[in-house]
């Protein structure tokens, strides 16, 4: 359909748009058989940039003619002129420039806010005359102006902050073991319990402030290392408290005794969710949401993952904003995978061949068994 054929029935509220004067040949493009047209836009909708490219046929290069530059938006039409924009309805077609044809690349929109516009069509055309450039389809739409997406808050409640008990993948209080060969990356400590409470570690003491594992990407950690060491992890733990107290005194949860406590099976979305009682879950759920969602569960009794059981997340949710405070025992079985930051009253135990993208943050203890830990980015 030939673009400037159409007729004007009403002026669109705003033609006034903040375009920039179209320098011709301020940067030349090649020529080409045919003609052809084209826009390259930047930046979202409220601050918008575009640039647009006449790719001038072989046969035009060199010859008066006429360059065509409008919009259309809700049935009105505006063309660009060198006084301004112009309505249009119908009869001869305003001109932006004249003179001898050439391809051409300039900046037409800067940074301008057309959030009133959105579903306007920009076209660009030239000819000889209009004739030429209507009847020999020397003319296109380059752009529709698009509108922002929309964004959403954030799903569920603020974080649970977890102070410096976020440097460590495990921390507990009384002790920490493994059955090798566990794949923990982050720091592991114990506290107040002695460095003596790490066990199956295979230890290499640095100096008196932290130790090394085969079996952790990072340092381990005991309360009798030498300051700063000793400090820092009595920090920590009085953190992971708070961080525990924080979760648990959440009010008003979204979602009360979802499952009866059985999760198999089930999408979880952004938010609050409270269990008077022990969680299970016996079959893969999802945890699902956006990059800034939260979730707490709050669980009274244990939670127990069945084997080869898995937490997947979904649409970009992320570990670091998962937060299980659990006031019994939490088991995540033979294979199972998990996905959260666990803050538990009570004992973690990690089974032979399981995993835990998150942190595993005990007022007792943690047991590992050739268990893989990832701490999740911050």
């Amino acid at each position: 359909m030939n673009i400037f054929q159409s007729s004007l029935n009403r002026l669109a509220r705003l033609l006034v748009l903040p375009l920039l004067s179209l320098t011709l040949l301020m940067n030349t493009a090649a020529a080409a058989p045919a003609a052809s047209f084209s826009a390259a836009a930047s930046g979202t909708t409220s601050r918008l940039s575009l640039t647009v490219t006449v790719n001038v046929a072989d046969a035009d290069v060199g010859l008066n003619g006429n360059y065509y530059l409008g919009y259309q938006h809700k049935g009105a039409w505006a063309f660009l002129t060198q006084q301004g924009w112009v309505p249009y309805s119908s009869g001869t077609v305003p001109v932006y420039a004249n003179g001898p044809l050439a391809s051409a690349t300039g900046q037409v929109i800067s940074n301008a806010d057309l959030s009133a516009l959105v579903g306007a069509q920009v076209y660009l055309g030239y000819g000889r005359t209009q004739t030429d450039m209507i009847n020999n389809g020397k003319n296109a739409l380059v752009y529709t102006v698009p509108a922002d997406p929309v964004i959403l808050p954030p799903a569920g409640p603020s974080p649970v902050l977890l102070g410096t008990s976020a440097n460590y993948a495990v921390l507990a209080k009384s002790s920490v073991s493994t059955v090798p060969p566990s794949a923990i990356t982050g720091n592991v400590a114990v506290s107040p319990a002695a460095t003596s409470f790490l066990t199956g570690f295979s230890l290499t003491m640095v100096g008196t402030t932290s130790a090394t594992s085969p079996q952790v990407t990072g340092n381990l950690y005991g309360a009798d290392m030498t300051a700063p060491t000793s400090t820092s992890l009595t920090t920590a733990v009085l953190d992971m408290q708070t961080a525990y107290t924080d979760a648990a005194g959440r009010p008003t949860p979204d979602f009360l005794n979802l499952g009866a406590g059985n999760l198999g099976g089930k999408t979880l979305t952004g938010g609050l969710y409270n269990w008077g009682s022990s969680v299970t879950v016996p079959a893969d759920i999802a945890i699902s949401g956006g990059a800034n969602d939260v979730w707490i569960f709050q669980i009274s009794g244990d939670l127990n993952v069945s084997p080869n059981a898995r937490v997947l997340l979904e649409g970009g949710a992320q570990a670091k904003n998962i937060f299980w405070q659990v006031s019994g025992e939490v088991i995540i079985n033979a294979g199972a995978h998990f996905e959260g930051n666990i803050l538990s009253q009570t004992a973690i135990t990690l089974r032979t061949g399981s995993s835990l993208n998150g942190r595993a943050l005990a007022q007792t203890m943690v047991a590992l068994d050739a268990t893989t830990v990832v701490k999740p980015a911050p």
